[in-house]
């Protein structure tokens, strides 16, 4: 939910709500702006929780103490009842529990809130910032003369703010007190037990993490790709919601349509789907980039059909669930196959996880905030990071029946969830499944023919771009922007990892 913005060390409101303004799909509900202390705080609002009554921002008892946050805080009904005997609460929002958190312990409330999220709060003349300790919610900093600027997204920043950079995840800011690391991503080894006993404490980890995430005061869905992680996640909420939305997409006959449908009429959901064509996709293409603020070829690819399902989403729901992290915590790509020593791959694993929050989970947040929807992540849940470490890299990738099987706990550990050609189906990402990279594969010498794209690759030599593909991504990202400059300095790339495999 929402955007947040702002500027601390000198009051400049017309410029925060500039920042506001590049931000509004990621909160059309509803804004508000507090000037006081020694700055500014901003936040467009994307209705969830409270949507009558918790607008932000939101004050503290006495006025003194003010947040602006965006995501969601999963445990704020335990915290609330804790905090109710000190404090008057206004709203029914998870975000006041954490303001009130905060003026009981200062800045160790961070550690105690299990959501995603980046808030701030200004105090007095005082600022504190924190963010997830996954990064699942963005937020990035900069310098506007002798100001801390910050925001949402990107785009807010450009030509606002200079050396701007991504905020640290399980990280924290105190004006006083300067940054600190609250959280790390849980790194655990393995432990030895039986496969039922790592399949039965997986299985009953991810329900519980699906249950988190059925929060809200607004009607939620489920992404619906019809590959394991996808239908994992539709099939655990559909157990608990009565009528499900569900949501795919892709080219006209793509295998992710198919096996999208065969999943929705084995679970009953209300299915919504959409084929998208070669020519939407160069319509949309800039708009895709401009949202996504990466030219990252492995990102833009599942970034296309990420948008035609978010936009289809957004027709029927406010909050989507979707299978992100399962691939990272249970060795689905391709490339872990070539990962041979255990320990290499357990290493491996963690890194993926721990590099989510500017590449994966970059793309979720910003193709459906670009719609106005909420993605939320139940493979990403602290307490499912915690356990997936303690599952022996052997059992995530079985490597003793001819083809190495992915995620194979994961497929035994919800294997009666759904029918057996979709557990066992064989992992295509998000971009191959829908057919958008056969698609890109002929479509975008309408945008920059392939000797053009050649040249482009040696004036642009700094950028490492890996291919024609990529080359044209980075000029349409370079062309959404007055001042690309910020996006490009943050741009992430999935590609780059170690070498694990032993080759020279």
């Amino acid at each position: 939910m929402c955007g947040i913005a702002g500027l601390w060390g000198r009051a400049d409101a017309n410029t925060v709500r500039l920042m506001m303004d590049r931000m509004v799909h990621r909160g059309p509900d509803a804004d508000g702006v507090f000037e006081g202390g020694r700055g500014v705080l901003g936040h467009r609002r994307l209705s969830i929780m409270d949507p009558q009554g918790g607008d932000q921002p939101i004050r503290s008892d006495d006025g003194r103490r003010v947040i602006v946050a965006n995501g969601e805080i999963y445990n704020f009904p335990v915290l609330r009842r804790a905090l109710n005997t000190s404090h008057r609460f206004r709203t029914r929002s998870d975000t006041e529990s954490a303001l009130h958190l905060y003026e009981d312990v200062a800045e160790r409330c961070a550690s105690e809130l299990d959501g995603m999220y980046a808030f701030a709060i200004a105090d007095g003349d005082d600022l504190f910032v924190a963010r997830d300790p996954i990064g699942i919610k963005p937020l990035y900093v900069g310098r506007r003369g002798d100001s801390l600027a910050f925001a949402s997204e990107l785009k807010a920043l450009a030509g606002v703010a200079e050396d701007v950079d991504e905020f640290p995840p399980g990280t924290y800011f105190h004006s006083r007190l300067g940054r600190k690391r609250f959280r790390a991503v849980p790194r655990r080894r393995p432990q030895h037990r039986s496969v039922e006993d790592h399949a039965r404490r997986i299985r009953d980890t991810l329900e519980r993490a699906v249950v988190k995430r059925l929060m809200s005061d607004v009607p939620v869905g489920a992404f619906l790709s019809g590959g394991l992680d996808s239908s994992l996640i539709a099939a655990l909420a559909r157990r608990h919601v009565d009528r499900l939305h569900t949501f795919s997409v892709g080219v006209a006959g793509s295998r992710d349509l198919a096996a999208a449908r065969r999943v929705a009429r084995h679970l009953d959901t209300v299915h919504h789907e959409y084929a998208f064509t070669a020519g939407e996709v160069r319509e949309q293409l800039p708009q895709i980039l401009y949202h996504l603020e990466s030219f990252d070829q492995d990102l833009v690819r599942s970034a296309i059909p990420c948008h035609f399902c978010s936009r289809l989403a957004a027709e029927h729901v406010k909050v989507i669930l979707t299978g992100e992290g399962a691939d990272e915590l249970f060795a689905g790509y391709r490339y872990y196959a070539d990962v041979r020593e255990p320990d290499a791959l357990h290493d491996e694993l963690y890194r993926s996880v721990a590099s989510l929050h500017n590449v994966n989970l970059q793309r979720v947040d910003r193709l459906t905030m670009a719609h106005s929807i909420e993605g939320r992540v139940p493979f990403l849940d602290l307490e499912m990071i915690d356990l997936a470490q303690r599952v022996p890299a052997d059992l995530k990738l079985r490597r003793d029946s001819g083809r190495p099987a992915e995620k194979w706990i994961l497929r035994k550990a919800c294997e009666d969830l759904l029918p057996a050609d979709i557990v066992w189906r064989v992992k295509e990402q998000f971009d191959e499944g829908s057919g958008t990279v056969d698609l890109l594969s002929s479509g975008l010498d309408h945008f920059m023919p392939g000797p053009h794209a050649g040249r482009y690759r040696n004036d642009h030599a700094d950028a490492n771009l890996r291919s024609p593909e990529e080359a044209v991504f980075h000029k349409l990202l370079t062309e959404a922007y007055d001042d690309p400059e910020p996006v490009l300095r943050n741009v992430a790339r999935w590609a780059d990892r170690p070498d694990l495999t032993g080759s020279a």
